[in-house]
This record gives C-alpha cells, sequence and structure tokens, in this order.
C-alpha cells in the first residue's frame, strides 16, 4: 500500500515517500487531507476534538460550517493547520449574493479555505455563464483576502457534459480547486471522476476529492487519479492504517 500512496502522490506532485520511513508517510498524507465535520447535529464539543486532531495529525485544515469558524480559527491559533469552510452548502441554490456574503463573513472570522457549490440547477439549465458569474463573485472575494476557493460540482448530479462544463466554469473563474462532492450529495468521489477533473482542469488547478472516502485504499485511488488534496472525515481512521504499516 506505501508504493501505491508513493505512486498516487507522483502523479500529483505531493511529496509521499516511505523512503524515510512511515513517520514521513503519515506527514505526506495528512497534509493532503481537510479533516471534516460538516454534519448539521456537530456540537462545540466534536468542534473541539476535531481541531485537536487537526493539529495532533496536521492535516491540511479542519473544515466546519461557518457558525464554527471563528471557533476553530481560535482553537488552531499558532498551529500551520488552516480552517476550511463551505458556502452555498450544501445544494447551491442559494442566491449569488448570499453566497458572497456568506464567504466574505467567514474569511473574516478566520476561515482561509472556502469550498462553495456551483448552482447544479442553473448548469443543467445551459446558463453556464450565470454559473461562471457566481463561482467568480466568490473567488473573487476569496483572493482578494488571501483565502483559497475550491469548487464543488457535486458530479454524481451531472452528465458527462455537465461535469466538463462546470469545470471549465471554475476554472475560467480563477478556482484554486474543483471538488468532486458535498458528501450529502447521491454519490462520492469516484476515481473517474477525479481523472475526469484532472483532464479538463489542466497541471495549475487543484483537484480535490471528497465524499465516502474512507480508507487509505480510497486515499491512494484518488490520488493515482490526479487528486491533490482529500476532503475526508475519516482522516485519523486512515492515518492508523498508515500506522499499521509500520514493519
Amino acid at each position: 500500500m506505501a508504493a501505491a500512496i508513493s505512486g498516487g502522490a507522483a502523479t500529483t506532485g505531493a511529496a509521499i515517500s516511505a523512503a524515510g520511513g512511515i513517520e514521513r508517510v503519515q506527514a505526506g498524507v495528512a497534509a493532503l487531507i481537510d479533516h471534516t465535520l460538516l454534519r448539521p447535529e456537530a456540537a462545540r464539543a466534536e468542534i473541539e476534538k476535531l481541531c485537536a486532531e487537526g493539529a495532533k495529525y496536521g492535516f491540511a485544515s479542519v473544515c466546519v460550517n461557518s457558525a464554527w469558524v471563528r471557533q476553530a480559527a481560535e482553537t488552531l491559533r499558532g498551529t500551520p493547520v488552516k480552517v476550511c469552510t463551505v458556502a452555498g452548502f450544501p445544494l447551491g441554490a442559494n442566491l449569488p449574493s448570499v453566497k458572497l456574503f456568506e464567504a466574505e463573513r467567514a474569511i473574516s472570522a478566520g476561515a482561509a479555505e472556502v469550498d462553495m457549490v456551483i448552482h447544479v440547477g442553473g448548469l443543467k439549465s445551459g446558463e453556464d455563464d450565470a454559473v461562471e458569474a457566481d463561482i467568480r463573485s466568490v473567488v473573487d472575494a476569496c483572493h482578494r483576502r488571501g483565502a483559497l476557493c475550491k469548487v464543488i460540482l457535486e458530479m454524481a448530479l451531472l452528465t458527462q457534459d455537465e461535469k466538463i462544463r462546470g469545470c471549465q466554469a471554475a476554472v475560467r473563474a480563477g478556482a484554486d480547486f474543483v471538488k468532486t462532492s458535498t458528501g450529502f450529495g447521491p454519490g462520492g468521489a469516484t476515481v473517474v471522476d477525479v481523472a475526469l477533473l484532472r483532464a479538463t482542469a489542466g497541471p495549475g488547478v487543484g483537484v480535490k476529492a471528497a465524499g465516502g472516502i474512507r480508507t487509505l485504499s480510497d486515499v491512494a485511488g484518488m490520488l493515482a487519479a490526479g487528486a491533490t488534496r482529500i476532503g475526508a472525515s475519516s482522516g485519523v481512521k486512515i492515518l492508523d492504517e498508515v500506522r499499521a504499516l509500520t514493519p
């Protein structure tokens, strides 16, 4: 499995190698994961636990709903772990001005990354210009404030043509990442969809695989397909699998 992780990482340019021992593998995997808790019933103590795990294991970020951004930012202050949040989540059918406001307020509260959901119905209606404008407003707001923007396409709801058009709209709008899924839709990340996003977005845009990624094998497959970030609520379990590889 270590070889599979190394090969997948090489595809995406991530520095994951077993050469320096399991600790380096663990650190490499953790640094690619957005440690995520977006369940609506998540309570304050669970957010505190998520942040503690984020700091302990060195995840790329903790991803929380915007109501918890300020708490997460305060908890993680002084650590390299970023706070990620969501806008227009999980349906994407909000007014563009609402997504923009949500993103701006979250960044002001301490978010360094915003995962926004596209207007899926607009894309399916052929309103690509409006979809792109919606994305661009959030992307520009993030970039003005030094934050990254990841664009969630909710691939399980889209046809092949819609997946490509949605990805192209996100790239034209300046997105830092395109992302497969909210984790609340009818399906999560697939290797085929990740490969399609990578081929469509090109090498200059990140690809985040999210939704149903629960094992080290899942991570390896997504990295091999071209993902550069993983969204998962099972990050600690995945790292337990990495540690189990110790001879």
